[in-house]
This record gives C-alpha cells, sequence and structure tokens, in this order.
C-alpha cells in the first residue's frame, strides 16, 4: 500500500476532533476542511490505478487537496475556531512531503 495513502488516512482520523470544533463556529470550513481531507485519500487511491500522466495527475490533484487542507487549518486558528491541531500538522506536512514526492 502506498504510504502517502496510509498517511492521509491517518490524518482523517486527527482530523475528525478538529472539524467537530470548527463546525460550532463555521460549518461551511468545516465543510470544506472534510472534503479536502477525503478528496485528497480519494485522489491517493486513483493514482494508484492509473499509468503514466493520468497517475501524475491524480497525485498532483491530492497534493493540492492536501495544501487545501492547510489553509483550512490557517483559516481555522486565524478566526480562533480550532483547538490543537499540532499532531495533525505534522502529519499533514509529512503528507505534503510524499505527495511532492510523487508529482516530481
Amino acid at each position: 500500500m502506498l504510504v502517502a495513502y496510509t498517511v492521509a488516512l491517518d490524518l482523517i482520523r486527527q482530523l475528525r476532533p478538529i472539524v467537530d470544533q470548527i463546525k460550532m463556529h463555521d460549518a461551511h470550513l468545516a465543510d470544506q476542511l472534510r472534503r479536502a481531507a477525503t478528496n485528497t485519500l480519494a485522489n491517493l487511491a486513483e493514482g494508484q490505478r492509473r499509468v503514466a500522466g493520468n497517475k501524475r495527475r491524480a497525485y498532483e490533484n491530492a497534493h493540492g487537496e492536501a495544501r487545501e487542507m492547510l489553509g483550512c487549518l490557517d483559516c481555522a486558528l486565524a478566526w480562533g475556531y480550532a483547538t490543537d491541531d499540532a499532531q495533525a500538522r505534522v502529519t499533514l506536512d509529512r503528507l505534503l512531503g510524499l505527495c511532492w514526492g510523487l508529482t516530481q
């Protein structure tokens, strides 16, 4: 199994309470974070079965969705919505690195 896929799955588990916390203040932002995490995982799964350019495009999409998660966390932090997201950010940073490697 692709390491990035496993890391993305772990990240979703870490984001669950954070999404719930954000949702109390901003349901739209919480939904956007949830969808970005789901799409990251889905694109990584799709990329595992694609070839050539289609594989890279799926991984690039996963990378873009992972960056969107970072933006959502930054926004929630700026608004004062999020609680402790330090571990999720460490995992997300690892995922971003793995996604970068898959696209280069």
